[in-house]
């Protein structure tokens, strides 16, 4: 199965990249990094540069229907430049229209919120999103992994790099069981 993983040009958390990345790749799967733009994406160990990835495919190239599932890794700089790109944002939305399972840890659910795709729907993050979630129509919860069925697909979400493993772990269970 093919599974992208959406980030900006600079500022996605590095190992909410390369764990999520790591664990597809042992599961079997094959993972893809989209971005808004070719060429490679700068990771952030926090606020620190970390390094560089090569990009695969660009959105507004890239279509939903290509893949099984997306994960949407966190960093704070990373969903705020993707929440300011209509393809990235449609890109997003594309994968709940056609019914197919999303993954976003930590600040990922605020490209969720410009996406308008968590009204009804219960989710988890970084603490500090809790009010745009409840604002879009989202209810928060502080869990170390969410599983919402809520919607027109599996919507997985996780708070922090410390909740790393049972977020592969569940987004991994989900998106083969998805696969069928």
């Amino acid at each position: 199965m093919r599974i992208a993983f959406l980030t900006a040009r600079e500022g996605v958390e590095q190992i909410e990249l390369t764990e999520p990345w790591q664990a597809v790749k042992a599961a079997g799967h094959e993972p893809v990094l989209v971005s808004t733009k070719s060429g490679e994406i700068q990771a952030f160990d926090h606020l620190d540069k970390a390094d560089t990835f090569p990009v695969d495919e660009v959105v507004g190239e890239a279509t939903a229907g290509s893949f099984g599932g997306l994960v949407l890794p966190g960093g704070v700089a990373n969903p705020d430049f993707l929440r300011m790109d209509e393809k990235a944002v449609a890109f997003v939305r594309d994968f709940f229209d056609q019914g197919r399972p999303v993954a976003a840890i930590c600040h990922a659910p605020w490209t969720l919120v410009e996406a308008d795709v968590v009204r009804g729907r219960t989710l988890t993050s970084w603490p500090s999103l809790r009010t745009d979630i409840r604002n879009a129509g989202g209810t928060w919860v502080d869990e170390q992994v969410k599983i919402d069925e809520n919607g027109p697909n599996k919507l997985i979400t996780s708070r922090r790099p410390k909740d790393l493993k049972a977020f592969c772990d569940a987004f991994l269970h989900v998106f083969s069981e998805e696969a069928g």
